[in-house]
């Protein structure tokens, strides 16, 4: 069905098996999630997996092609991906590919747990995390012994900001449109200038963003902060948090203000205001950055592959992605290479800009 059919009665079903997964509260898992992007993606489905008892054992939400191909929802932006599904509930992904008339479901993060998946996975990466369970002094002890000149040089550039172009705040949870939609100019140059594909370039994942920003729900709410000077916004991020998880998503900051690193500066406050509002574990999501590395406290397991339904457009699918993704994971895991390619982007990006 589509996911904006799904009754309350579901929804709530949803949040329960959810809850049975033991897994972090990851707000992309959550149904809200789904129903936003079925709201801007015509393709959007969610498999209702039946149960002897009337209740539902299990929902799978998914994107579908032309040809019966399908993707995670809302791939290409989605963080976390997989079934909901009761843990007691015997299914192959076969079967369930089947009844759901796809040849072929791709994912590029799926959580670690999603044992119908997990083993078509072609490659697995870290995500990582940042806990605050224990509350931000005890992260912040963490950072000083762990990563003290970066903590020390991150701190004085806060303060160096403040002497030098006005009172700094930060406010954790923003609800003016303006400044998400400043947050957007930002990202869309960053992409610009790093030679990327500007995301928000694509009208669905824009609207969606919007969307998820006036969205208030326990399990998935839009989260948009930013970090000011007087009022003059400097960073900004735009994530999704659960009761327990904020999900980072989109950060960017005005280049204008590059020297004093203030997208660094909006980490730590972003830490410091989750860890107060109830969120033990921030997400930064797959993908390698030195910022990450000294943030981070651990990391999460995702995985990208395809799980393809045996016959002949297994074979068809196979000639069609793997030599793409085996080259870009070929450049990703060779770091001389992988400058060169980051090098080449970035002048791209110049050449977009003249």
């Amino acid at each position: 069905m589509r996911p904006g059919e799904l009754d309350a009665g579901e929804i709530e079903r949803w949040r329960e098996l959810r809850a049975l997964s033991g897994a972090p509260a990851n707000p992309f898992m959550e149904p809200e999630f789904t129903l936003a992007v079925g709201r801007v993606r015509p393709g959007a489905r969610v498999a209702v997996v039946g149960g002897g008892s009337g209740a539902s054992e299990g929902f799978f939400p998914y994107e579908r092609g032309p040809l019966g191909q399908g993707r995670a929802i809302g791939f290409g932006v989605s963080d976390s991906q997989g079934v909901v599904l009761n843990p007691e509930r015997t299914l192959t992904a076969e079967e369930l590919l089947r009844a759901c008339s796809l040849t072929s479901w791709e994912f590029d993060n799926l959580e670690a747990g999603q044992t119908l998946f997990v083993p078509a996975a072609a490659e697995e990466f870290d995500s990582p995390v940042i806990d605050v369970g224990q509350g931000y002094e005890a992260y912040e002890a963490v950072l000083r012994a762990g990563s003290p000149k970066f903590f020390r040089t991150t701190t004085a550039k806060e303060r160096k900001l403040a002497r030098q172009a006005g009172e700094v705040r930060f406010v954790f949870d923003e609800r003016d449109p303006a400044a998400l939609r400043t947050l957007m100019e930002w990202k869309s140059a960053q992409y610009r200038r790093t030679g990327r594909r500007d995301r928000f370039a694509k009208e669905w994942i824009s609207a969606l963003v919007r969307q998820l920003a006036a969205d208030r729900t326990p399990g998935c709410s839009g989260v948009l902060s930013v970090l000011y000077v007087g009022d003059r916004p400097v960073a900004a991020h735009f994530g999704l948090r659960s009761q327990t998880v904020l999900s980072c998503w989109f950060p960017a900051y005005d280049t204008d203000f590059a020297k004093y690193s203030p997208g660094l500066i909006l980490h730590l406050r972003m830490a410091e205001a989750a860890a107060g509002a109830g969120i033990g574990l921030l997400d930064l999501g797959r993908g390698a950055a030195e910022y990450k590395d000294a943030l981070k406290t651990g990391d999460l397991r995702v995985y990208e592959g395809a799980t393809v339904r045996r016959g002949p457009r297994a074979a068809l699918y196979r000639l069609g992605r793997e030599p793409s993704r085996r080259a870009h994971s070929f450049v990703r895991n060779r770091p001389k290479l992988a400058g060169y390619a980051q090098r080449a982007l970035n002048q791209v990006g110049r050449l977009r800009d003249r």
